[in-house]
């Protein structure tokens, strides 16, 4: 790998300055791009970084790749780095190899230059790429040390994006409190009205759409990046199945953020917990789904003790940070009176999920029971024709949500297999669903919802 190559070059060229092997040694010289072995190259060509820059990325990913490179390049030169506090660096309580910091890129970049120290420094500032995208950072260290001894820690979605091309799937935890959801349904599964279909149409066209707008038609600088959308309403009506469809649809991750790892009662602790998910997602056109989003985005408050400030404090860091996401944020409630004003004047679209008419509850139940299922109303006598019955028309009269009656089916299918495994039928018979078992099931769910069963 040439770019690595010509760092160890560099480590060993900036060493000669102050440990001169007699022979006179020139300045390597990075090798173009395309002579490059990782899509590292394909990073640095499309956001144009120079050669400070580029050297930066290779002295973070170095550890990652090659991490004896800063070892072997000092061998010969000293017995230990540490007897030499120029060039910086640190050994990891687990890894025992050579860890660069922020002093070891200004040895390598500036030497002694004060001036060109200044500017190299200028590499880990607030308002450059590196850190505007979070690709890498220093690590923080107790107050009163130098910052530039900090390590250099570049993020683990860039390590693999650099490495392999295209960051590793981001695993549940405290610092990414949001599972994927995995979606594949189709349109078809999804029973809704055509205002509806209409607005998420709008949608569907954003995200096939509004890059090529971005980039081809020098929009960039005219409208606000990224795509606000609410989804309110009844639990059940497909909120979230319809996130799933879109990001299947379009070939994009869809998050669902967990908020009781998010929300913290820990003044500033909820921002940071919000920050590292939004710097996680940024520029990966990953879906952010926030379910009841009111336990985040709700009204703010009179303050009236230090809580209600830090409360209201949390609702405008929101208010910005999902402006500034690149990518589309779903927020779904039940209520949307629920939502600050302060959201609704930022969405882009407020859809509406009502509950399902007959009509639609019966388009429901068709489309969740087992294909080729057969319908009867009662079990029958053995050897006696239990008679077929048309059980979702019999049953759309029953004011369910889809999430309910996707319930009963689950009831009443396990039900009939337990029949007929229990008859010790033939294992190709169709699956006989009956209208009783239905009836069953649907009293649970409405018992469960607190409505009467008639």
């Amino acid at each position: 790998m040439k770019e690595l190559i010509y760092l160890e070059q560099l480590v060993r060229y900036r060493l000669n300055g102050y440990f001169p092997s007699g022979s006179e040694e020139a300045e390597p010289v990075m090798p173009t791009l395309d002579q490059w072995h990782y899509p590292l190259a394909d990073f640095v060509h499309r956001n144009k970084l120079n050669v400070h820059e580029a050297t930066l990325l290779l002295v973070a990913l170095a550890p990652h790749v090659q991490p004896d490179l800063f070892d072997s390049a000092v061998e010969g030169k000293l017995s230990d780095p540490g007897n030499f506090p120029r060039i910086g660096g640190v050994r990891g309580k687990n890894s025992r190899t050579f860890l660069p910091t922020g002093e070891t890129l200004l040895f390598l970049l500036a030497g002694g230059q004060l001036a060109q120290r200044m500017q190299v420094q200028q590499l880990f500032g607030s308002q450059h790429l590196f850190a505007k995208k979070k690709i890498l950072w220093l690590e923080e260290l107790p107050t009163g040390e130098p910052a530039m001894s900090g390590r250099i820690i570049m993020s683990p979605d860039y390590i693999d994006t650099f490495l392999i091309g295209k960051p590793s799937p981001p695993h549940f935890s405290t610092t990414f409190p949001a599972k994927r959801i995995g979606e594949s349904r189709t349109w078809a599964s999804l029973v809704i009205n055509d205002d509806l279909k209409k607005q998420i149409e709008e949608i569907r066209s954003w995200l096939k759409y509004n890059q090529q707008l971005m980039n081809e038609y020098g929009m960039k600088d005219r409208i606000k990046k990224g795509y606000r959308a609410l989804f309110y309403g009844t639990p059940g009506t497909g909120k979230t199945l319809t996130a799933g469809i879109l990001g299947n649809e379009m070939g994009k991750e869809v998050y669902k953020i967990d908020l009781s790892m998010v929300v913290s009662k820990y003044i500033g602790e909820t921002e940071k917990n919000l920050e590292m998910l939004f710097a996680r997602a940024e520029d990966k056109g990953w879906i952010l789904f926030f379910d009841e989003a009111d336990a985040l985005f709700g009204k703010r408050t009179s303050v009236r003790d230090a809580h209600d400030k830090y409360a209201n404090q949390e609702v405008s860091y929101l208010l910005q940070r999902i402006e500034d996401y690149n990518g589309l944020i779903i927020l779904a409630t039940n209520m949307k009176s629920n939502i600050d004003d302060a959201f609704m004047r930022r969405f882009n679209a407020t859809l509406r999920f009502p509950f399902p008419d007959a009509g639609e509850r019966m388009q429901i139940w068709k489309k969740s029971f087992p294909e080729n299922a057969l319908f009867a109303k009662e079990p029958a006598a053995p050897g006696n024709d239990a008679g077929s019955v048309d059980v979702p028309d019999l049953v759309k009269k029953y004011e369910m949500a889809g999430g309910s009656i996707i319930n009963v089916v689950h009831y009443a299918s396990l039900k009939a297999l337990e029949r007929r495994n229990g008859h010790d039928s033939d294992a190709n018979d169709k699956l006989t669903i009956y209208l009783s078992d239905v009836l069953q099931g649907i009293q649970k769910e409405m018992m469960k919802e607190g409505k009467p069963f008639q």
